[in-house]
């Protein structure tokens, strides 16, 4: 048998016997640094790949767990590495858009809550803008209406039960709060 082919059967007998025999406890080691079990197998692979072809260089063949320990370590740190790169220049996410169909129930409530706002007596329809499209307080609206805070109580009181009437007739259940 030829020297090259004879030391190349050696080592493959030999990383396989420590393959055999460490292989668990290298995934564990690349798991605890990579924290990805498949990441941490990939990792185990490439070095006993790459200590296969760099065989001829190792000089000391009883070290080989330690230079596979060591180049496991080596190759999840540059897993990490790359993980930091990856991150670091991925796309920054769009800013979540309402799908069309929600946009187009919002614009179906809204348009009944309109309607249903035109069909309020003017003093209820003019309190209720006023708080809650306006967001007055009950005094400045009091001041606006020129009436008192009671009476801008009692209007808004009337009108959000009405349009909660209105609304619930058209089939919808609006979120308004007394």
């Amino acid at each position: 048998m030829h020297p090259a082919a004879a030391a190349t059967w050696a080592a493959d007998d030999t990383l396989t016997a420590i393959y055999l025999g460490e292989y668990w406890s290298l995934v564990r080691l690349a798991v605890l640094l990579v924290h990805d079990l498949p990441t941490a197998e990939d990792v185990v692979q490439d070095t006993f790949i790459a200590t296969q072809s760099n065989w001829p260089r190792l000089r000391d063949r009883e070290k080989a767990p330690a230079y596979l320990r060591c180049s496991v370590v080596n190759r999840s740190l540059s897993v990490l590495r790359h993980r930091a790169v990856v991150d670091k220049h991925a796309p920054r996410p769009l800013p979540d858009e309402p799908s069309a169909e929600t946009e187009a129930i919002t614009a179906l409530e809204r348009s009944a809550v309109i309607d249903a706002l035109r069909g309020l007596p003017e003093r209820q329809r003019e309190a209720l803008v006023l708080r809650y499209y306006a967001d007055l307080s009950e005094a400045d609206i009091a001041e606006a209406m020129g009436i008192s805070k009671g009476a801008v109580k009692t209007h808004a009181a009337r009108g959000i039960a009405a349009l909660k009437s209105a609304l619930e007739q058209e089939g919808f259940t609006p979120g308004l709060r007394r």
